[in-house]
């Protein structure tokens, strides 16, 4: 990697938490993702969910027939795990080299996460299974307990959850996706056998919960896992400018309709696709660097994925970009862009 005060070429990065979607809304998104990524993992919580190899090949034959004339990305896809998940079809979608991971939603704590998981002891036999073949577990670290405060569920879930996970199976290789506290990098951190690792959204480096709450709701701030205190916003701009190969870049880019978002009960999700690298690159720089943001967008996820890297570059330089507020989606409803006229100190080069 190059730096100089006003200029930075890296290798193209990688984009391990994506959501694209489907139908018009794919055709829309996915050209601002290949812009700048050389892969992305897919997520499957579609509207029937992702949840068979065969579900998994479908998925992605519509990626890629949305693809931009030209685009170089290779879509990674997931499966979306349930209580009825079968072992064997999963064991073949890795053989075949169709299934990167499999994601863990606890039913109800997200988009489209109603057919997920409701008993852990109920998915032990795929746990198992999938530590046996090396097939990650992609994991949405919230509980869904009534009574436990929504700014404490990545926590609580650490604590219930994925720590008993840890010690029952010691060879499955995890994701935290996501993670947006203290606690949650803490984990990440406690374990010291290369096993687990952890995304960080550029949404939940930027944001505090008072940016989503004060002065007003912002709707088009609101994601699950929602954004946190400051406290826990400095440990993950921490943790992801350390250099540390356990933390790298998932930008969680979630896509919904302007009228879903503003809306009594709005979704959850942020679309950063078009800001996503330049607001890393962003934070980075505030930070003092930017000589690690190749590794943590680059070359910490593929080395955990067991992946080469991207041998093509990009190239950021500072100065204001142009990103439009929506983006239009043809016969629906526009999408809010995160960071749309709110300029980052970084743009991707052409």
């Amino acid at each position: 990697m190059t730096t100089q005060p006003d200029r930075l070429t890296l290798r193209r990065p990688d984009d391990w938490h994506l959501h694209l979607r489907d139908g018009a809304m794919l055709r829309a998104v996915l050209p601002h993702s290949t812009a700048h990524f050389g892969r992305a993992i897919i997520m499957p919580n579609l509207t029937p969910p992702v949840v068979t190899t065969a579900d998994a090949v479908a998925y992605r034959d519509r990626i890629l027939a949305a693809l931009p004339a030209g685009a170089r990305f290779t879509p990674l896809m997931t499966a979306y795990l349930t209580e009825g998940t079968d072992p064997d079809d999963l064991a073949r979608g890795k053989e075949e080299g169709v299934l990167t991971a499999v994601k863990l939603y606890p039913a109800g704590a997200t988009t489209n996460s109603h057919a997920g998981v409701r008993d852990l002891a109920k998915v032990r036999p795929v746990l198992a299974r999938m530590q046996a073949i090396g097939l990650p577990l992609l994991v949405h670290g919230e509980v869904v307990d009534p009574a436990i405060d929504i700014f404490d569920r990545e926590a609580v879930f650490i604590e219930r959850h994925l720590q008993p996970i840890r010690a029952d199976f010691p060879e499955l290789r995890i994701v935290f996706e996501h993670v947006t506290t203290r606690n949650g990098v803490d984990f990440v951190l406690d374990q010291g056998d290369g096993l687990v690792g952890a995304t960080i959204t550029p949404h939940h480096l930027i944001l505090n919960r008072n940016d989503l709450l004060v002065g007003g709701v912002r709707p088009h701030y609101y994601c699950l896992p929602v954004v946190k205190r400051e406290s826990h916003r400095l440990a993950l701009r921490a943790a992801a400018t350390s250099g540390d190969p356990r933390f790298f870049l998932g930008t969680d880019s979630a896509p919904h309709p302007v009228h879903a978002k503003e809306a009594a009960c709005g979704c959850a999700g942020v679309f950063n696709a078009l800001a996503a690298v330049a607001c890393y690159a962003e934070v980075f720089a505030e930070e003092g660097a930017l000589d690690r943001f190749e590794t943590f967008a680059s070359l910490n996820g593929p080395a955990f994925y067991q992946l080469p890297v991207n041998d093509e570059t990009i190239t950021l330089v500072r100065g204001e970009d142009d990103l439009p507020e929506r983006l239009a989606v043809p016969g629906g409803d526009d999408v809010h862009v995160f960071r749309g006229k709110t300029v980052p100190g970084w743009r991707v080069e052409a």
